[in-house]
């Protein structure tokens, strides 16, 4: 049991390494905010979760310690790091940063011009 647990740990922490690799990479690689986004909020998420995960199964399988707070820590995670890396991508969209030349399609383009058409900016000039 002890061996299949250490065989557990090892194998969830080093696909945590593996991806925060890759997070790495293609945050230095990668040519605009958009991709350099994508990366950083889905394989860092990925790669954290992973670490995290084989240290609360180090703890409970090894120590006998049940970690509430680890838990909440992968849920809060796993929730919020998308969500971030998703408004952030879309907050330098609004405000003009522009997708490299090698983007092949712009789909929230139309969804702004829509948006813009049914809620008009109402900017009165006070006298």
């Amino acid at each position: 049991m002890i061996v299949l647990a250490n065989i557990l740990i090892v194998i969830t922490i080093v696909v945590g390494i593996i991806f925060t690799t890759v997070t790495v990479i293609g945050i230095i690689r990668l040519p605009d905010v958009y991709t350099r986004a994508h990366a950083a909020s889905k394989s860092a998420t990925l790669g954290v979760l992973s670490i995290l995960v084989g240290v609360f199964l180090h703890f409970w399988l090894k120590e006998g310690h049940f970690s509430i707070q680890l838990l909440l820590a992968i849920a809060f995670l796993f929730i919020t790091s998308p969500i971030g890396g998703h408004l952030m991508s879309r907050a330098a969209y609004i405000s003009g940063v522009k997708p490299t030349e090698l983007t092949v399609g712009d789909d929230l383009a139309e969804v702004i011009k829509q948006a813009k058409l049914k809620n008009p900016p109402t900017h009165q000039k006070e006298d």
